[in-house]
């Protein structure tokens, strides 16, 4: 393994983040996948690509991949850590200074205010809109991304003594891995037009709440309800149609919602840990769905 790939990870802290699922997904990918051959990776929710930076230090038959998000800041993201990273670094590790010169509470709210705001006008060139991302990722309650229903980011300040904002052997990695990455914006349908060959789409999408309370998927200003989580099975029906194959985590919701909804395909439950939570009461262990339309996997067991 090459140093760089040692080291490339998510470069954001993301809400349903697939890190700690990874050997759980690993075991459950098509029984036959190390043998395909020019292989099409695709996630049309590529959140915190935690998934994505694995698929590509570890499978080399991965040829073309491709990654979509509707949340324009962080597809701006993903493209200038792969484009620009040396400007990125020189940019956080500039704010970076700025931030920890300040030694009051107070100063370093004022400073984050006056950023988020900045952030918030929509109006920044790529360089900057990434670099304010990073810093408000990296020092906002709990690394949380929030939006209203404006679409503006709205998380205050967290409480952390040095936060690290510039992550420059991270973001180096990351930019060598994702060169051959191509970035999409928008609809998660449009993506199917790039499959070709053997190709494995990953679904991520805003989960299911598991009631009125326990979750959110506030990740844009876009509602991902219950007719949106049908029309994403259609396309899963429509990309195994197309002679292509998938997989998708979601919530294990309780009343049965999915097992009704993918009960064409295999459904396998997964053990996740929740850690974004206002109350700590509620963070801890359960169970996701992994739906997948192929029968076998590398290594079924009970997790």
């Amino acid at each position: 393994m090459k140093l760089t790939e040692s080291v490339a990870k998510p470069f954001i802290k993301w809400v349903g983040g697939k890190t700690q699922l990874i050997e759980q997904l690993e075991a459950l990918l098509p029984a036959d996948f190390d043998d395909w051959k020019d292989v099409t990776y695709i996630e049309p929710f590529v959140g915190g690509g935690a998934m994505l930076f694995y698929m590509l230090r570890t499978h080399s038959n991965i040829k073309t991949a491709v990654i979509n998000d509707i949340n324009s800041d962080l597809t701006t993201c993903y493209k200038v850590v792969r484009d620009n990273p040396s400007e990125l670094i020189d940019a956080l590790q500039q704010i970076q200074a700025e931030y920890f010169a300040l030694t009051s509470e107070e100063e370093r709210k004022v400073f984050y205010m006056q950023r988020r705001d900045e952030f918030n006008t929509k109006s920044l060139d790529p360089l900057r809109n990434t670099t304010l991302f990073f810093f408000l990722n990296r020092t906002c309650f709990n690394g949380l991304f929030r939006v209203n229903k404006a679409g503006l980011f709205n998380v205050p300040l967290g409480r952390y003594n040095h936060p690290q904002i510039c992550d420059a052997k991270t973001i180096n990695a990351d930019s060598e891995l994702l060169k051959n990455v191509e970035i999409l914006t928008g609809d998660y349908q449009e993506t199917l037009a790039l499959a070709k060959g053997k190709t494995l789409f990953y679904f991520d999408p805003p989960y299911r709440p598991l009631n009125n309370t326990s979750s959110f998927n506030d990740y844009t200003k876009e509602a991902f309800n219950d007719l949106a989580q049908i029309r994403l099975k259609q396309f899963c029906d429509k990309v195994v149609a197309s002679g292509y194959h998938f997989m998708l985590s979601n919530s294990d919701c309780p009343d049965g919602f999915f097992d009704d909804l993918y009960s064409p395909y295999s459904i396998e439950h997964v053990w996740a840990s929740r850690s974004v939570n206002a109350n700590a009461s509620k963070r801890g262990k359960l169970t996701e769905i992994l739906v997948h339309d192929y029968k076998e996997v590398k290594q079924r067991q009970l997790f």
